[in-house]
């Protein structure tokens, strides 16, 4: 465990840092690539603004979720840029939030079939 921390401990994620890990996942970004992102996958009804993102990162580092990139991804790229990518921790802890959340999604199925099958 990195930090001494079990990653169920981080659960459940708070909005912000679920999307923020969900958009690291897979390949290191930049805080303007991490904010366009979400806004796509959100269909704009998430929108980090820099404040808030940029904030969230902060966080997210401190608690060792995420970590700062050590390479440039292109050449040519803006050399203010600062890269993230998701740590082995952050991986685990996002990875039991989709269980968590299946398992919600899951029982809301579970529920509402079993209402269905009830007689009027």
């Amino acid at each position: 465990m990195q930090n001494g921390k079990a990653p169920e401990s981080f659960l459940p994620l708070k909005p912000n840092w679920f999307h923020i890990l969900l958009a690291l996942a897979g390949q290191e970004r930049h805080g303007y690539a991490i904010m366009q992102e979400v806004a796509e996958r959100t269909k704009g009804k998430l929108r980090l603004w820099p404040a808030t993102l940029y904030g969230s990162i902060r966080q997210l580092i401190e608690v060792g979720l995420i970590e700062k990139g050590e390479e440039r991804p292109t050449a040519g790229d803006d050399p203010r840029r600062r890269y993230y990518r998701l740590t082995e921790l952050g991986d685990r802890a996002l990875a039991a939030e989709a269980r968590r959340l299946q398992s919600l999604a899951d029982l809301v199925r579970v529920r509402q079939q079993s209402r269905r099958a009830e007689p009027s």
